[in-house]
């Protein structure tokens, strides 16, 4: 009995988080209201408090987080098999842009919407780790294919900046067009930077 109350909770908290997580998405923090989660949950609503303590940021930070994770591991496969920086590039954009498509142009970055409002300092944090692990992930790639350390530190800074302005233009335009233009640029800015065996011929 006691395992399957566990089961129950658990599909209780992942309901709730997975609600926050696609509404917060969507309309940001301050317009994503408890009610509203609870609803759209279909979660206990006493069950909330249980797993949240802390509320409406406890329950944001592990949205989150959540999102962040899975958005991690989607672009880590779209990237995996790439040969060269010049398709690891074109996989990302294209994973981003089918994603936000087939969204409605309502999916864009899983963390944007919230950045912009100023949130409480703990959302804050999370954040900025997420997009952290962004920047590493980008960092890593271009070590990968061979651009210098110091050169990848600036242009994961770049790519970033540009993506996250690429997916906002996109989703605004409801077009593909400024996500698939953003990755023409990246590759040109990478290219003189990669050893010759690394370019793509």
């Amino acid at each position: 009995m006691k395992k399957e109350e566990t089961r129950k909770g658990e599909r209780s908290r992942k309901k709730l988080v997975d609600a926050t997580a696609s509404l917060m998405r969507r309309q940001g923090f301050h317009a994503t209201g408890l009610a509203q989660i609870v609803s759209e949950s279909g979660a206990p609503r006493g069950s909330l408090y249980f797993y949240f303590p802390g509320g409406k940021d406890d329950l944001a930070i592990a949205a989150l987080e959540a999102s962040s994770d899975a958005w991690r591991a989607q672009i880590l496969t779209a990237v995996s098999a790439a040969a060269d920086l010049n398709a690891a590039v074109d996989a990302l954009l294209t994973t981003l842009a089918d994603e936000l498509e087939a969204s409605g142009w309502v999916n864009g970055c899983p963390v944007a919407t919230v950045a912009l409002e100023s949130p409480s300092e703990p959302v804050r944090q999370m954040i900025s780790a997420h997009f952290d692990q962004w920047l590493a992930i980008a960092r890593q790639l271009m070590a990968q294919f061979g651009i210098a350390d110091d050169i990848a530190e600036q242009l994961a800074v770049v790519a970033l900046s540009a993506i996250e302005g690429g997916l906002l233009l996109s989703r605004v335009k409801h077009s593909r067009a400024p996500l698939l233009a953003v990755g023409q640029a990246l590759k040109a800015i990478a290219e003189p930077h990669l050893p010759k065996a690394k370019k793509k011929r």
